[in-house]
């Protein structure tokens, strides 16, 4: 339940769902078995599996948690192109003729689409975080990529979704590189951790460094030779650890052992849909107050337009 790394996203203009009309359009958009020439879908899925009943969304305290479906056939190309290869080669054997580009484009969609139903499929379940009084919604996954096919979903399934990735007033690698290099920049509450990713402003390629002591002076010194920060493990107060990226990912988050040993001493009963709850509020509530925390590190949010449909900021006149 607990997310290892966070995707936050800013929702302009919310639909007002309640609860009940949101697991019916969560339903409607339910998880279904691959056809056969299906090569990925996505589709809603319960949270707590058979022990929530199949419910589909959580409500607790205005924090909501959905969880996401893929499916995806592996299929991986070296084999398809064997497929090919094998075929050409036949084929210029037995007619003594080159095949052309086109035929072998021809063959490899027969190909794909004749060993498509017989590939393994993988299933990855991801879930999806709704602060429904902050206007926030997070999602455990550490690709854009990979989010948009998630918020793509959530905007199919509502009719519409105007929402943009979070963004702040400071960008994050020019606050990583001057809390590394001058730590009275550093906001009070803020607890340097021992991982960093510097990049060079040239070709010099990106150094990654992993317990190390990041006030050192070999760090400092690639600092002071042009380098800036695009990650760096950071902590709140003992509450949450990450590793803040430059496009204000947070990944190989660490919820604090004060936090995780409430959960663990909460009264659930050993029943599983109680268990997830219980974390999940704990883990929200938690996540929710750090997004602002470091949104007040990062000089506030920043305010660039109106959002459309699609995730991207229009200028107004």
């Amino acid at each position: 339940m607990w997310f290892k790394n966070l995707l936050l996203y800013r929702l302009h203009g919310a639909p007002e769902l309640d609860c009940a009309t949101l697991e019916d359009a969560l339903t409607e958009h339910a998880a279904a078995p691959l056809g056969n020439a299906d090569a990925r879908r996505l589709g809603w899925t319960a949270p707590a599996g058979r022990a929530g009943g199949g419910q589909f969304v959580h409500e607790i305290q205005g924090h909501r948690l959905l969880s996401v479906l893929r499916q995806e056939r592996l299929l991986p190309a070296s084999v398809v192109k064997e497929e090919v290869d094998e075929r050409v080669a036949d084929i210029e054997q037995a007619e003594g003729r080159k095949v052309t580009r086109k035929e072998k484009t021809a063959f490899k969609e027969e190909i794909t689409e004749d060993l498509l139903p017989r590939a393994f499929i993988r299933r990855q379940k991801t879930d999806l975080w709704w602060d429904t009084r902050q206007g926030l919604i997070g999602i455990n996954v550490g690709s854009r990529a990979r989010a948009d096919d998630i918020l793509d979903l959530l905007r199919e399934t509502l009719g519409s979704l105007k929402v943009t990735p979070l963004a702040a007033q400071t960008l994050p690698i020019r606050a990583m590189t001057t809390w590394l290099t001058d730590p009275a920049s550093r906001p009070a509450d803020m607890i340097l951790g021992d991982q960093v990713e510097l990049k060079a402003k040239g070709d010099d390629g990106v150094l990654r460094a992993r317990q190390v002591d990041l006030d050192g002076d070999d760090i400092q010194q690639l600092l002071e030779g042009g380098r800036q920060a695009s990650q760096l493990a950071l902590g709140v107060e003992g509450r949450l650890g990450f590793v803040l990226t430059d496009d204000l990912t947070l990944k190989s988050l660490r919820f604090g052992d004060a936090l995780i040993e409430e959960a663990d001493h909460a009264d659930d009963g050993d029943d599983a849909l109680a268990r997830l709850e219980t974390d999940f509020i704990l883990m929200a509530q938690a996540l929710s107050e750090d997004a602002v925390r470091l949104l007040e590190w990062l000089g506030g949010e920043a305010q660039s337009g109106n959002a459309n449909e699609h995730g991207h900021f229009s200028d107004t006149p």
